[in-house]
């Protein structure tokens, strides 16, 4: 009975994260608040080392200041990236998350590399 009721939940989260929506970054804004795959290329990249909390923000589709979306790893989680402003810099990506708004620019807090996906 157990193993019957894990395995309903597995299936259960599977198909849901299968339903995510896959927006561009102009649809970001009107979707905060809900979890979403943004796919668009990085226009700009930035690692604000000196800045309180070490920040690095990879903007899709239009780069900062003009920036439209923004994917932000922080400091505390940055060295499973790598450098992911180099790593990520004019690629097609794919970046899954929570959808918040800083200052008006939708974005998505990115903790895990596998929130961010080749976009194929």
């Amino acid at each position: 009975m157990k193993v019957a009721i894990l395995s309903a939940l597995v299936v259960t989260s599977i198909s849901s994260f299968a339903q995510i929506a896959k927006i561009t970054p102009r649809e970001a804004k009107n979707h905060a608040g809900e979890l979403a795959t943004v796919c668009g290329k990085v226009a700009s990249t930035h690692y604000a080392s000196s800045t309180k909390g070490q920040p690095t923000f990879i903007n899709l589709d239009e780069p900062y200041p003009r920036e439209i979306f923004t994917a932000l790893i922080w400091g505390s989680d940055r060295a499973k990236f790598g450098n992911p402003e180099l790593k990520y810099r004019d690629k097609q990506v794919c970046i899954t998350g929570k959808i918040s708004s800083y200052r008006g620019v939708p974005e998505i807090i990115v903790s895990e590399p596998t929130q961010i996906k080749p976009d194929e």
